[in-house]
C-alpha cells in the first residue's frame, strides 16, 4: 500500500528516537551513528523490529547525517545501503499487523547556507541530491526530511528529493523556543513554502517536549491543506551523573501527543528521549481516534524567509519603486551594478509600508537571468519582506524563483499559449502564486467580458498543471486615460466580474492609468479608490506617494478593514511627525543661515573697516546681507 493512500484514512504512527537510543547500546561522543548501519547491524535492526513492534506505520532508517560532507561516496553507499536493508529485515521479523512503510531520514548538512554560513544553495542541493538518490536506489517508500532550522536548507533538501526521485516527501522542521526556525521562520511561513514546493505533509519535530510545541502544531493546523506531522522530544533533557534524562513519562508523552491528534494531527511520534515503550503507548492512545478529513484552506498567500503574507484580510501594497521604467537612476544603478542603491530602494520601500516588493530589472543592456538572481538573493538578506519576481525572461524567472527563499509572487503570466507553457511548469515545481494578465495573442479586450473569458481560460490552462485555483491571481490591466477615456471603468467593471465568477484575487499597477496627464498622483490615488471599491486585493503603487497612501489608508478605514483605525492613526501620526521634523529642519536651516549670514556681515564690516571703507559703502557696493 502507498502511505499517501493510507493517509487519507487512518491516523500514522512513526518511530520513536533512534540517536538517543543507540547512545543506550554504547555509541560513543562523536562518533558517527550511521557507522553503525554496518558495524552493528544487529542493534539497528532489533531497535526498528522493537518500534514496528509497538505499532510504527513508519520507520526511519538510520541515515540522518548520511551524506557527502562526512562520507566518501564508496561509504555513504555503504551505509545508506545497509541502513535500508536493516531496516527492511525489522519489517520481515515483526509479526505486528498494521501497515508498514520504511522511510529515508535526511537531516541538516550540519554547514550554514548563504548568507548566514558559506554553503551555496545549490552545493547544497547537489549534497542532498547525492544521498536522495541513493536512498531511492535502495529501497526507501518515503523521503523523511527532518530537524531542519533553515528554511533555506529545507528547500534545497525538497528541490533534490523532487528532482531525484518519485516518492512522498515528509518535511518536518525544529523549531525554537519563540515558535520560529533558528533562521526566522514561522510555522506560517513553512507551511506557505513547503505546500507550493508540493510535499506530501509538514509538521515539527525535535526541539522540546509535546507541550512547549504545542503553538507550532496550531499554527500548523491552522493554515496547512497538508498532513500535519507531531514528533516532540521526550520533554528537555537534563544531566544528571553525566546522563541525558528526559523529563517527559511515556504516559505523559502519550497524552500529550493525543491532544494534537484530537486537534487534527495526522502523523505521530517520537523524537530526542523517546523509545518503543513511548511509542507503544502513543499508538494505543490514539487507536479509536478517527482520522478526520484534511481540508484544504484554500488560502491564497506567498512568504518571505520569515514570514506569509495572506491576501484577501486586507488590501496589500506591492511597492513597485524596483523598476527601470520610467526611472533613470535604477536603470543606471542597473548598468553599474550599484547593489546598495537597489538594495536602499527596497529597505525604504519596506519602511513606508510595503508588504510586498517588485522586483523587475528587465533592461537591454544587462544579463537579466544573473541580475535578477543576484537582485533578489541580495534582498532576502537584508529585507524580511515577500517579493514579486517581475519579468518577461522566462529563464531569469526560473532561476530568480528557484533561488527565493519562500514562495514568491510570479509577475506574470499571460492568455498566450507560450507564456502559459512556459510559466505553469516553473510555478508547479517551485511553487508560488501567479499574476495573470487578461490578455492574448490578439491584445487586451476593450470589454470587461473579453477580459473575463481569458481568466476563464488561463484557469483551466492552470488545472491541467494542478495548479490550485488560489494561486493565481488576476491583474485585468489598466491602461492609460489619457489614451481611452474608458479605460479606468472598462478595469474596474473587469475586476468585478473576474472575482465574482471565479472567486480568485485580483490585483492592478495603479500607475498605469494616468501617463501623460498633469497632477498624475491625484489621478492614481482616486483609481485607487475606484479599485479598492471593486474588491481589489493587490495594488502595485508607489508606497511614497503621500496622496495614494492617504487614500490607501482611509479607504481601508472607512471599508473596515483597519480594526479601530490604527493603521491609519499610525500612518496619520507619523506623517504629522514627519512633517513637524521637516519643519524643524527648515527653521533650523533659516535660524543657521541668520546666524551664519551675521557672522559674514559682521566679518565683512570689520575687514572694511581696517581696509578704510565703511559699512555704508561697502552695502551700497553689493557687500552687505541682501547681496549674499
Amino acid at each position: 500500500m502507498d502511505i499517501t493512500k493510507y493517509l487519507k484514512d487512518n491516523i500514522v504512527i512513526l518511530d520513536g528516537a533512534t540517536g538517543t537510543e543507540l547512545q543506550k547500546a554504547g555509541l560513543k561522543v562523536g562518533e558517527l551513528p550511521e557507522r553503525w548501519n554496518v558495524t552493528h547491524k544487529d542493534a539497528l535492526i532489533n531497535l526498528h523490529k522493537a518500534y514496528y513492534d509497538a505499532g510504527s506505520n513508519v520507520v526511519s532508517a538510520n541515515t540522518f547525517g548520511a551524506n557527502s560532507l562526512h562520507f566518501c561516496d564508496r561509504e555513504l553507499e555503504e551505509v545508506i545501503s545497509v541502513a535500508l536493508d536493516n531496516v527492511k529485515a525489522a519489517r520481515d521479523l515483526s509479526a505486528a499487523k498494521q501497515p508498514k512503510f520504511i522511510a529515508a531520514d535526511i537531516g541538516p548538512t550540519g554547514k550554514l547556507l548563504e548568507p548566514y554560513g558559506d554553503l551555496k544553495f545549490e552545493d547544497a542541493v547537489k549534497i542532498f541530491a547525492k544521498t536522495v538518490r541513493l536512498c531511492a536506489k535502495h529501497g526507501a517508500e518515503i523521503i523523511f526530511i527532518q530537524t531542519m532550522n533553515d528554511s533555506y536548507e529545507t528547500k534545497a533538501a525538497v528541490i533534490a528529493a523532487k528532482e531525484n526521485c518519485n516518492l512522498p516527501i515528509f518535511v518536518s522542521n525544529a523549531y525554537g523556543e519563540n515558535g520560529k526556525l533558528m533562521t526566522g521562520a514561522t510555522p506560517s511561513a513553512m507551511s506557505c513554502m513547503l505546500e507550493g514546493l508540493g510535499v506530501t505533509a509538514v509538521g515539527v519535530n525535535c526541539s522540546y517536549g509535546p507541550d512547549e510545541l504545542s503553538g507550532v502544531v496550531d499554527g500548523l493546523l491552522e493554515c496547512s491543506s497538508l498532513p500535519v506531522i507531531f514528533m516532540p522530544n521526550a520533554g528537555i533533557p537534563k544531566n544528571v551523573n553525566g546522563e541525558a534524562v528526559y523529563d517527559v513519562s511515556a504516559s505523559e508523552f502519550a497524552e500529550s501527543v493525543k491532544k494534537a491528534v484530537l486537534k487534527g494531527a495526522r502523523i505521530v511520534g517520537g523524537c530526542c528521549g523517546t523509545s518503543p515503550e513511548y511509542i507503544r503507548l502513543l499508538a494505543q492512545a490514539v487507536a479509536n481516534i478517527p482520522a478526520g478529513e484534511i481540508r484544504p484552506k484554500n488560502l491564497t498567500r506567498i512568504s518571505s524567509y520569515s514570514h506569509e503574507v495572506r491576501c484577501g484580510i486586507k488590501p496589500l501594497i506591492i511597492g513597485e519603486r524596483i523598476n527601470p521604467t520610467g526611472k533613470k537612476r535604477f536603470k543606471q544603478a542597473l548598468i553599474e551594478n550599484d547593489r546598495s542603491y537597489i538594495l536602499k530602494e527596497g529597505a525604504s520601500q519596506a519602511e513606508n509600508g510595503a508588504d510586498i516588493l517588485d522586483v523587475n530589472v528587465g533592461i537591454p543592456d544587462i544579463d537579466e537571468k544573473t541580475v535578477l538572481a543576484d537582485t533578489v538573493v541580495g534582498l532576502q538578506a537584508v529585507i524580511d519582506l515577500p517579493l514579486q519576481i517581475d519579468t518577461s525572461d522566462f529563464v531569469a524567472m526560473e532561476k530568480a524563483v528557484r533561488l527565493y527563499n519562500g514562495k514568491p509572487l510570479i509577475n506574470s503570466v499571460s492568455g498566450k499559449k507560450a507564456s502559459m507553457d512556459a510559466v505553469f511548469p516553473i510555478a508547479k515545481k517551485y511553487g508560488g502564486a501567479i499574476i495573470a494578465l487578461t490578455l492574448d495573442e490578439n491584445g487586451i479586450p476593450p470589454t470587461a467580458e473579453g477580459r473575463f473569458e481569458i481568466a476563464k481560460r488561463i484557469l483551466e490552462e492552470a488545472e491541467k498543471y494542478g495548479i490550485k485555483r488560489e494561486d493565481i491571481i488576476f491583474d485585468t490591466l489598466c491602461m492609460t486615460v489619457s489614451a481611452n477615456v474608458q479605460a479606468a471603468s472598462v478595469t474596474v467593471d473587469a475586476l468585478k466580474l473576474v472575482k465574482e465568477k471565479t472567486g480568485c484575487r485580483t490585483s492592478l499597477g495603479i500607475s498605469n492609468v494616468s501617463f501623460g496627464l498633469p497632477d498624475r498622483e491625484t489621478l492614481n490615488a482616486t483609481f485607487l479608490t475606484l479599485a479598492l471599491s471593486a474588491g481589489l486585493d493587490m495594488a502595485i503603487m508607489n508606497p511614497f506617494s503621500e496622496p495614494v497612501m492617504k487614500s490607501f489608508h482611509a479607504f481601508n478605514a472607512l471599508d473596515g478593514r483597519d480594526t479601530d483605525f490604527g493603521e491609519y492613526i499610525a500612518f496619520a501620526t507619523r506623517k504629522t511627525a514627519d512633517a513637524e521634523q521637516v519643519v524643524s529642519v527648515r527653521n533650523d536651516e533659516k535660524n543657521y543661515q541668520r546666524r551664519d549670514n551675521s557672522r559674514t556681515r559682521r566679518s565683512r564690516q570689520r575687514l572694511r573697516r581696517e581696509n578704510g571703507v565703511s559699512a555704508a559703502t561697502a552695502y551700497e557696493c553689493g557687500s552687505g546681507e541682501s547681496g549674499v
